[in-house]
Parts: C-alpha cells; sequence; structure tokens
C-alpha cells in the first residue's frame, strides 16, 4: 500500500482513504467494467459534480478499462482500490485539463441531451484551448484557469470481462460487427416469446452499432451501402415491434425513410401501409397495399384482409358518428299557446 501511494504521488495524485473496501484487490485486466459514484470539488471544498444527484438522478458512472476514456486519471485511480472502498484523490492540473470537457458530457447525459453536442467538430485538446463557452460558468472558469481537483470515488462493483454485455458506446467497431448478429438473434428470440418491449431494445442497439460504424464512411460509398443492407431487415423488425406497440407515425416515418432509398421494399410498403390504416389515413393505406400488390401479388390474400380490417373499422366509425348527431339537426321546439 506505501509503494503504491508513492507511485501515485510521484505521478502527482495524493490518495486518501476514507473507508476501507472489501476482499482482494482485483487484477483490473483490460476490458473490466468499473462501476462507482463520484464526487468532483475544488481544492477549496466548492462542488462542482455529484454523480449521486446529478440532474436529479443517482446513477453512478460506468468505464470499460483500456478503452482510452478522455480522462485517463479515473482510469488510474480505480485500479488502486477494493469493491466498496471510498478514498479521496487530490489530482494536479496535468490530471485534470480535460475535466471541464468531461463533465459537459456528464452533465448533458443526465439531463438526456447529446453528450457530444458542441464536441463533433474539434477534438478535445482544440477545444480546450478554444473560447467557446461550455454553457456551465463553472466549467468556463475551470477551463480558463485549470487547477488540481479533488475527486472522492466510492468503487460499488468491478466486473469481469466477459461477465457483461458491454454497452455499444464502449465496443470497438469490430466488437460491434461480431456482436450484432448475436444481438438480433436475441431480439428475434425475445420477440417470438411475445417480449416486444425487450425486442424493441434489442433492434434498437443492433442498429445502433452499425449506424456508429456507418457515421464514419461516406454516404453512398460501397462500405455504407453494405452496412444500410445490414441495416434494414433490423429497422424492420423494429418497426414491427412499434406497430405492436401502437407507435404508428414511428412507423411511418421509418418507412418512409427506408422506401426513399429502397422503392421496391415491399415489407416497408407493408408495415407503413398498416400504420396509415391505423391512423385513418385510407388514401394513403390504399395506395401503399397497392404498391404491395404490385411487387409481389402473393400476398394479395393478407393485403385483402388488411383493407377488409380498415373498411370495417371506417363503417363502424361512420355508424358511432352518426349514432351521435341523430336528432341534433331535426329538432322541433314545443308549440308555443296563441291568444284570440
Amino acid at each position: 500500500m506505501e509503494e503504491e501511494a508513492r507511485n501515485l504521488l510521484e505521478e502527482g495524485i495524493r490518495k486518501k482513504l476514507v473507508s476501507p473496501g472489501k476482499g482482494e484487490l482485483s487484477t483490473f485486466p483490460n476490458g473490466t467494467k468499473v462501476i462507482f459514484h463520484y464526487r468532483t470539488s475544488l481544492c477549496n471544498g466548492t462542488m462542482l459534480d455529484d454523480s449521486r444527484n446529478m440532474g436529479g438522478q443517482n446513477k453512478p458512472m460506468e468505464l470499460i478499462l483500456g478503452k482510452k476514456f478522455k480522462l485517463a486519471v479515473w482510469e488510474r485511480v480505480v485500479i488502486t482500490m477494493r469493491q466498496g472502498e471510498v478514498a479521496e484523490f487530490t489530482c494536479d492540473i496535468q490530471h485534470t485539463s480535460l475535466y471541464p470537457l468531461v463533465s459537459k458530457s456528464l452533465r448533458n447525459i443526465s439531463a438526456g441531451k447529446d453528450p457530444l453536442e458542441g464536441q463533433r467538430h474539434c477534438c478535445g485538446i482544440a477545444q480546450i484551448h478554444s473560447h467557446h463557452s461550455l454553457g456551465h460558468g463553472d466549467l468556463d472558469h475551470l477551463q480558463a484557469s485549470p487547477q488540481p481537483l479533488v475527486f472522492t470515488i466510492e468503487l460499488l462493483e468491478v466486473l469481469i470481462p466477459g461477465s457483461f454485455q458491454m454497452d455499444v458506446w464502449a465496443m470497438t467497431d469490430q466488437e460491434k460487427l461480431e456482436a450484432v448478429p448475436q444481438i438480433h438473434e436475441e431480439g428475434n428470440a425475445l420477440f417470438k416469446q411475445g417480449h416486444i418491449k425487450q425486442a424493441t431494445e434489442k433492434y434498437y442497439n443492433a442498429i445502433a452499432c452499425l449506424k456508429n460504424i456507418q457515421m464514419k464512411e461516406h454516404p453512398g460509398d460501397e462500405a455504407w451501402q453494405r452496412l444500410d443492407q445490414m441495416i434494414t431487415p433490423l429497422l424492420l423488425n423494429f418497426c414491427q415491434c412499434k406497430l405492436l406497440q401502437g407507435q404508428y407515425y414511428e412507423v411511418i416515418e421509418h418507412c418512409s425513410s427506408l422506401l426513399f432509398k429502397y422503392e421496391d421494399n415491399v415489407k416497408a410498403f407493408y408495415k407503413r401501409g398498416k400504420a396509415h390504416a391505423a391512423v385513418w389515413n385510407e388514401a394513403e393505406a390504399r395506395s401503399d397495399f397497392a404498391k404491395v400488390l404490385e411487387l409481389d401479388p402473393s400476398l394479395g390474400p393478407s393485403v385483402a384482409k388488411e383493407l377488409r380490417a380498415m373498411e370495417d373499422k371506417i363503417r363502424s366509425k361512420e355508424k358511432e358518428e352518426k349514432g351521435r348527431y341523430k336528432g341534433l339537426f331535426n329538432y322541433t321546439p314545443p308549440a308555443t299557446a296563441t291568444t284570440g
């Protein structure tokens, strides 16, 4: 322990044990997931961030070691901790200069915003030297005047590689490509079991993996098109789940974007037709179903069934409205007495 403390000190990090942890110290191989709560403050005690109440949430931080997280010092200090341990680390400026950017991202996530907002076209180092506001006064001040910071960390859980499913954001492009077929199969299995919401999440995650890689390719290039062909069946499965959940306008939007690129995708026409029918867009539904028959006449019985269901629904609605307004326009006022 003393040697570890000396090593940290030489690196500009002072560790103070607040509460000891349990068990043996992990070897923390690359790919280990560490889950911890953190509190960040200036050396004078001014609080910057606290994961226990950031954005009104009590959500701990999750890191995959070896994935080059922007704030490298967090990876450095957690590997000195046991599960359950609470420790305070005072870190010199060379370890904290990127904290304003990291904090902005974490605050965005806790507020449900895009963590990359405002960072898409600029690397971290370049941003640190820019004069753009981060949208938070305390972070702007810290960016303009870098200083040592105190991180109070409570290590909640240490998960060895292979004991958990890696989040999409933590995967390399190769890992994402390898994960997609498995996630797709898991989605199909959940769908067959009737677990529609969970299946939707699986399809969404598989799409996210591929979209993340596709963003790095030039639209229309061979690699981009190959990825798009992989995304299409996943998106159609996602739309089927959304249909069953009554998210009809979302289905119309996704199928329309597919048909913009692939004009002969019969499944997209069919699902969009069903969604149009569900929201009383009769003309659009008939047009889509006509296109389905044109592309695949063997689907005639299915289309006829959908059209009958839509027509029955329309008749039922018209009958209901007729009953509601019956007598409204043939009102006869009572006779009035006349005097002679």
